[in-house]
Parts: C-alpha cells; structure tokens; sequence
C-alpha cells in the first residue's frame, strides 16, 4: 500500500513537469516568434505574440518580458491608429460600403456623424434636409487593458460599458467597429453571437 501511494506520488510529480516544462517550451516559441515580426516591424502580429506568450507563465522571465514587450507596442500602435482615425466619419451603416444592401440600408432622415479626437469621441445627428447639426453625447477615448477579446491594442469602452474592437482598411479611411464584449460588476462578457457592428467612412 505504502509503495503503491509513493509510486502515485512520483507518477502526479513527473506529469506536473511534464506540463510545466511543455508550457515552457511553447511559451519560448511563441515570444521567439513575436521577437522575429518585431524585427520585421509587424507589430500587429509581433504584439499577439507576445501578449500570448505573456498569458502562458506570467511570472516566467519570459512571461514579464513579454507584457513588457506588450506595453510599448500598445503605446506606438494606438499612437499610430489615433493619428489616422482623428477626424470626422458618417456612419455608412452595419454592413460594408461596397456591399449592394448597404446602399439601400440608410433610409433615415438623419446623419450620423462621429468626432475622433485625441481624448474624447463627439456622436452627432445631422438633419439630411436641413444640414442642422445635433449634439447626441459626448464619450471619452477609454481603451481596454485588461480582458482583451478581439486585440490587445484597439479596444475601446465606452461609458454604457461596451467594448468595441476598432479598425481601419489599408486605405484609412473606412472605420469598422464591433461591439465584442460588455464590461459589467460581474467582469468582462464576451460578445459570440449577432455583434452590434458599424462602418464609417471618412469625411
């Protein structure tokens, strides 16, 4: 009986290294990977990696390196997003511009325009007859560092506590935003099915 419960003992210890050294070697990996798209200066892709591998062993030489890492892409990508997106967009509607059903999807007689600063985001209405300008609400730009869904860089909260996953087309000047989780008391909710979505395109 006594060898029998040593024997589990030692069985238990062998397969804890087992796990722990195979996260070591796939958390390695992926940061190995992400150094190699930040010398290629992707940082989208380098970013994911790191925040992956970050996410495996937090505590690892490896794992604080990478939040590390994680932190100053944040800080040059969003810099980056923000310079292109401040400005003024007219929401085209929840499907993209090119499709044949967005066109015939706007059929109110209001406008709805959105103001990108660099700390607040102004939602209008704009009578189409009558040009007349309304102020709807006034947001701060909040982004979400914790319990990222969809990017670890563009998320962003509003004050209803949503999140919204923003991005821009190669061009620049089309914004896609998806509403993708929904921060509450109880924490962050992720969004799977039938996302609230909206396409703005630059004015």
């Amino acid at each position: 009986m006594k060898n029998t419960l040593v024997l589990i003992v030692l069985l238990s210890t062998f397969q804890f290294f087992g796990q722990n050294n195979q996260k070591i070697v796939f958390q390695k990996n992926k940061y190995e990977l992400a150094v190699a798209y930040y010398k290629k200066a992707d940082f989208v892709k380098a970013i994911d990696l790191f925040s992956l591998a970050a996410n495996i062993k937090p505590d690892s030489e490896i794992g604080i390196d990478a939040v590390n890492k994680v932190d100053t892409l944040r800080k040059l990508l969003r810099k980056k997003i923000l310079n292109l997106a401040v400005g003024t967009w007219k929401r085209t509607g929840n499907l993209p511009i090119w499709s044949t059903a967005a066109a015939n999807d706007n059929q109110s007689s209001f406008d709805e325009l959105i103001e990108i600063k660099v700390n607040e985001i102004l939602f209008y209405e704009v009578d189409k007859k009558t040009k007349e300008k309304k102020l709807l609400k006034r947001e701060n730009l909040v982004y979400n560092n914790a319990s990222c869904t969809a990017s670890v860089f563009s998320e962003i909260i509003l004050s209803d506590g949503t999140i919204w996953y923003c991005s821009l087309n190669e061009k620049s000047n089309i914004l896609h935003v998806i509403n993708v989780a929904v921060k509450t008391k109880e924490g962050v909710q992720k969004i799977i099915n039938d996302n609230e979505e909206s396409y703005y395109a630059k004015i």
